[in-house]
């Protein structure tokens, strides 16, 4: 019993301070803690090291939702969300965005632990089928997106461009520096380029608007069907092989759609960014595969029962949640700073980061993916074509071209 505690403990600090840093993943706590498993297995013990990068990987989940929010830059996890969340926090609804996406990771875990069991128990079985076909499941549901656009030419050539700069990336990754061993490192500034750089440089500028809780403008059938929807998407992209909450993001947008329903897109995406954990374990336990940098590190470990890490995983949530909310309530001290200061600090802070985690080929890949990025707003098309970079590699490796 103390070890659970221990881990859910640790995990919830560790994965706090890794949400709240921009840059910095989960994956990326679990590389350090990996490379001194033989100190902490000494003093931690199996389970509760274990515990603590599966508490850290969850507790993430939920935090990351604030930087995204407030200062515009995503991650793997992100990418999308982060448009409408900074949207609303440009409204003044920064502290209901958060709390809507604190919301939908919470209903995540309660519909995803029970089904992550089905799935542990019935879906191995028809995983030959699941490896066969995902890549032509990927092309028809961005042939739907394609299609269904305002400007399908356009649509398609982003896609195309920028799944041709995320092969290209992931491709050479190994020329980053791979400074806190991050085993994709590439995708920094590769997704902060196409989706927070280039949102900043044509933000209105002046001084952010007075944050204040109103409540949350919701509806209660809205928070169903969006959390089950992102649910089912998080656990779709988990259990199959070579797919992200990146993914799932994309496939959201063409049902829900970032712009039209802002409050439903990041109840979605959070609630499959949640998802996606806990089928990653249940995929680990089941099919001896790895989805995420923490089943990585897990992988290595002498791996406890899987209800165990469940019941931190659940237990961690709890305490996420709690944290998530008590940080939304300083929204209200970013009243009347100036927007375009704010905005500079925020491009010098990723720039450097890149250049402390990348070096300079991620460098390179910021200043493409910068360039990319913005074409959407010049022509006034959706940005989520731009998540070709994750998904046309994707498409690639399931027709068995090793890009990734």
């Amino acid at each position: 019993m103390i070890e659970i505690v221990i881990g859910v403990l640790l995990g919830v600090i560790l994965g706090t301070a890794s949400g709240l840093v921009p840059g910095v993943h989960a994956n990326t706590l679990a590389g350090i803690l990996l490379g001194a498993q033989a100190v902490l297995l000494a003093v931690l013990g199996p389970l509760a090291l274990a515990g603590t990068l599966f508490a850290a990987l969850i507790t993430h989940t939920f935090v990351e939702c604030i930087p995204s929010t407030f200062l515009g830059i995503p991650d793997a996890d992100t990418s999308l969300a982060v448009l409408p969340a900074h949207a609303l926090c440009l409204e003044g609804n920064g502290e209901e965005a958060v709390r809507i996406a604190a919301l939908g990771s919470a209903c995540a875990i309660i519909i995803s632990v029970p089904l992550s069991v089905l799935c542990f128990v019935f879906l191995p079985a028809l995983q030959p089928y699941f490896d066969w076909g995902i890549g032509i499941l990927i092309v028809a549901v961005i042939g739907y997106m394609i299609v269904m656009s305002e400007s399908p030419g356009w649509a398609l050539a982003i896609f195309s461009v920028s799944g041709l700069l995320g092969a290209f990336a992931l491709r050479y990754d190994f020329l980053c520096w791979h400074t806190l061993g991050g085993t994709t490192a590439v995708l920094m500034p590769l997704l902060a380029g196409l989706f927070g750089i280039s949102v900043l440089l044509v933000a209105a500028q002046g001084r952010l608007p007075v944050q204040q809780f109103r409540g949350l403008r919701v509806e209660n059938r809205t928070v169903v069907k969006s959390s089950v929807l992102g649910t089912l998407a998080g656990i779709a992209v988990g259990w199959l092989p070579g797919l992200s909450t990146a993914t799932a993001n994309g496939a959201l947008a063409s049902v829900i759609g970032y712009e039209k329903d802002r409050r439903a897109y990041i109840l979605a995406t959070s609630a499959a960014n949640t998802a996606n954990a806990f089928i990653g374990l249940a995929a680990l336990y089941a099919l001896s595969r790895t989805r995420n940098g923490v089943m990585v590190a897990l992988a290595e470990l002498p791996l406890p029962s899987m209800s165990e890490l469940v019941v931190i995983g659940v237990l961690a949530a709890c305490l996420a949640y709690v944290i998530t909310i008590a940080l939304s309530r300083s929204a209200g001290r970013l009243d009347g700073i100036n927007g375009r200061m704010l905005n500079r600090a925020v491009i010098l802070f990723v720039v450097g980061l890149c250049i402390v985690l990348t070096g300079p080929f991620g460098i390179l890949i910021l200043v493409l993916a910068v360039l990319l990025g913005l074409v959407p707003h010049m022509i006034n098309v959706s940005r989520v074509y731009c998540m070709g970079a994750i998904m046309v590699p994707v498409i690639l490796y399931s027709f068995g071209i090793a890009w990734i």
